[in-house]
């Protein structure tokens, strides 16, 4: 099973959204995350960057104008 941690524009310990990712799905400009224990986080913006073999994603976040 692979699980990632995703993070917001870069890779930071200060910029974790979520732990323990199991699926992200992209809809309508948002990347929604589901952890293993089925908690989910909507995070406005798009998928940058998925390395699964060290298991993280990068979510560049929309910032309003």
């Amino acid at each position: 099973m692979c699980l990632s941690t995703v993070y917001k524009n870069k890779m930071d310990p200060e910029s974790i959204a979520m732990k323990n990712v199991m699926s992200i799905e992209c809809k309508d400009g948002l990347v929604i995350l589901t952890d293993l224990m089925e908690r989910q986080v909507a995070i406005e913006g798009e998928l940058e960057k998925a390395n699964l073999v060290d298991g993280y994603v990068i979510v560049k976040e929309r910032i309003p104008a």
